[in-house]
């Protein structure tokens, strides 16, 4: 007889189903912790008029928060593969609610620190930490396709609370809203981890034995053994770059638009810059399956170089554009939809090479470069722009970055892909079988 959903453990225990419903739960959390990221834009400009402080003083804030969210990944990582999942998220969901009121209430800078950015950074890295073990576990036949849902779903999850968000602060002060949405993601956090199962084992199925395992699932690696590749490393440098350009436009993009006046613009009659960052979301969302899906095709190293370039090149577009409220808003979302698939590119990545059994752990010790650039994202674009009283500077800087990441991955990464598949697949072909046969953990 199965065992009960309490105390399954394996794929075998529960209905086939199932599984697709843990997707959709972790879809719905991720939809909910992607709020006090990419809504930290809406909260610059009235923080900053209410404390009397700088920008980068206040940009500060999200350099903590991008560095909560991914500087304790090892810990973090290590952390939640040995409790329930279940724990990890309802401790994720206390820390929003305690992050987002102590906001509200914060009257200093060293207070918002504390709060917004060390408490909502820290909950949003447990969440996306154990997201990605968790779903590499139960989808290691669909892993880009599936690792990009989830990121996906915390792309666009901002698409729910840009407007209600921004007209609450038009309409009672950032006060309340850090109030009432706090407290709301809080609560949906802990009802919805309380529902979450983890999977220990799943057989690929046959008819889903494609390049997205790429014969490499037969080792598991822990975070000792993977810290110790050229390829992590490459991946670890690859993830910085990008990652640094991105967020030095998504954490500026409230201060880009009121440099150009777009923030008292409208498109369509809505208002441009919660437009741009509502379609922003959209795409953020949209480009982490699309890509994920592409990558199971073509393989990660040519996805990856593809979806570079175009960030490049949007960034590059939206430098000449940006007065134009309407191209403002369109640009946006192209920029976002070229650099957004990397929270579904490298976690994929990581798998592949390394297994699934130590997912969580490993993106623990990769998310180390996310937070490397959050530091650094932030508070250099707006140093940038306050000594050369121009975003030019920022804007090349990051049209460099993405550059530099697409050479990496088209004529560096590719060709040690190569070499470590065809190693990954030498030991399988002696014991006369195929490791994309064999059963993931």
């Amino acid at each position: 007889m199965p065992a009960s959903l309490s105390t399954a453990r394996t794929y075998a225990d529960y209905p086939p189903h199932f599984r697709w419903v843990q997707l959709g739960l972790m879809m719905l959390l991720m939809l909910a912790i992607s709020t006090p990221g990419y809504v930290w834009a809406l909260f610059v400009r009235p923080l900053q008029a209410d404390m009397q402080v700088s920008l980068s003083g206040i940009q500060v804030t999200f350099a903590i928060f991008m560095f909560m969210q991914a500087g304790f990944g090892p810990i973090v990582g290590w952390a939640v593969e040995r409790v329930p999942v279940r724990l990890a998220i309802i401790t994720a969901g206390l820390l929003i609610i305690v992050g987002w009121i102590g906001a509200a209430y914060s009257q200093s800078l060293p207070a918002l620190y504390l709060t917004y950015g060390l408490c909502g950074g820290l909950a949003t890295g447990i969440v996306g930490i154990v997201s990605v073990g968790f779903v590499a576990q139960w989808f290691p036949d669909r892993r880009g396709l599936a690792i990009g849902l989830s990121s996906g779903a915390m792309g666009m999850g901002a698409v729910i609370t840009t407007f209600p968000i921004s007209a609450t602060i038009q309409a009672y002060g950032h006060t309340q809203a850090l109030l009432i949405f706090g407290t709301g993601i809080g609560v949906l956090c802990i009802l919805v981890g309380m529902m979450m199962r983890r999977v220990e084992s799943v057989a690929i199925p046959k008819s889903r034995q494609t390049v997205a395992a790429f014969g490499m699932d037969q080792r598991h690696y822990r975070p000792s053994e993977m810290l110790k590749t050229p390829v992590f490393w490459l991946l670890f440098v690859m993830m910085a770059c990008i990652a640094t350009s991105g967020l030095m436009i998504v954490s500026q993009l409230g201060a880009i638009a009121g440099d150009y006046g777009v923030d008292r613009m409208t498109v369509f009659g809505l208002a441009a810059l919660p437009l741009a960052l509502t379609v922003d979301r959209i795409m953020n969302g949209v480009t982490r399956p699309f890509f994920g899906w592409v990558s199971d095709r073509i393989g990660r190293p040519n996805t990856m170089a593809l979806a570079f370039f175009l960030e490049a090149a949007s960034v590059y577009c939206l430098y000449t554009f940006a007065h134009d409220p309407l191209l403002f808003v369109l640009i946006s979302g192209v920029v976002m939809f070229g650099w957004g698939e990397i929270y579904s590119l490298f976690p994929a990545s990581l798998s592949d090479y390394f297994g699934t059994k130590f997912s969580s752990a490993n993106w623990g010790f990769l998310a180390v470069a996310i937070a490397i650039s959050g530091i650094l994202a932030a508070p250099l674009a707006a140093l940038l722009r306050e000594h050369y009283n121009s975003w030019g500077p920022v804007f090349h800087t990051v049209v460099v970055l993405d550059l530099c990441t697409v050479v990496l991955a088209y004529f560096v990464l590719k060709p040690m892909h190569a070499r470590w598949t065809q190693s990954a697949k030498a030991p399988a072909a002696a014991a006369g079988g195929s490791p994309a046969h064999s059963t993931q953990a």
